[in-house]
């Protein structure tokens, strides 16, 4: 039998630690998506597209002619060491993000520097047709 004498006792300080550790991991995961779209590019569009893969390097050209990895602005003669070990992890595929009234010639000098890195198939960035 149980003594009336003594109270339930609910203690809500493991709660409040698991809340405030979900609460952490909701504001990191939440913050990975935004690194793609960090660059404001006018994207051209398509209609039909796919979604992006984290696991890519994407390599961004701005309208005029500055290069990123990942979001960092980087040169072309850096953007040929910097590919070569994302590429293993990414197995020779690279996503190409280019504005759409941007300089054409500075997209072929970066598809020639993701050849000579050793990428072997581009994933070409649009955005969905209205």
């Amino acid at each position: 039998m149980r003594d009336d004498d003594q109270a339930i006792h609910f203690d809500f300080a493991p709660m409040v630690d698991i809340v405030l550790l979900l609460l952490i991991f909701f504001f990191l995961t939440s913050s990975l998506g935004v690194r793609q779209n960090a660059l404001p590019l006018d994207l051209p569009r398509a209609s039909t597209t796919v979604k992006e893969t984290p696991a890519l390097p994407i390599v961004s050209v701005d309208r005029s002619g500055k290069v990123f990895l990942n979001g960092k602005e980087t040169t072309l003669t850096k953007l040929k060491m910097q590919l070569k070990p994302l590429l293993v992890t990414s197995n020779g595929v690279v996503g190409l993000r280019a504005d759409e009234r941007g300089n054409y010639g500075a997209v072929v000098k970066v598809m020639d520097v993701i050849k000579a890195s050793g990428g072997e198939r581009l994933a070409l960035g649009t955005r969905t047709a209205q």
